[in-house]
């Protein structure tokens, strides 16, 4: 038997792994407002979705999602890094910086 034989598993770039995926601190900042969505009785549930290009974060009040939290890997201008958009992908609000675009925002109306 020899004893140096190592298994990879998901043997990738770790820098890139990160870039795919909402960070840390900004998964805590959009779980933060969730926690306090739901206690108000205005949020239900949340699922999240990774493509090449984004990673979502969506808001369901019911069966359906009522919004997505986006986050772009590669936007065309900064101001489209992060996006609030509807079902239908319709942007409603966007930022640089995922702790403004938030903060922002008005939930109730939206």
């Amino acid at each position: 038997m020899n004893r140096n034989l190592k298994l990879v598993v998901n043997n990738t770039n770790k820098d890139e792994d990160k870039k795919l995926f909402f960070e840390r601190t900004e998964l805590k900042i959009i779980l933060d407002l969730y926690a306090k969505m739901v206690s108000s009785g205005s949020w239900k549930d949340y699922g999240l979705s990774i493509s090449g290009k984004q990673v979502s974060f969506s808001v369901f009040k019911n069966a359906t999602a009522k919004y997505k939290i986006c986050k772009n890997f590669k936007p065309l201008n900064k101001n489209l890094k992060y996006l609030i958009t509807d079902t239908n992908g319709k942007i409603l609000k966007n930022s640089y910086d995922l702790k403004i675009l938030l903060n922002k925002v008005d939930w109730k109306k939206i």
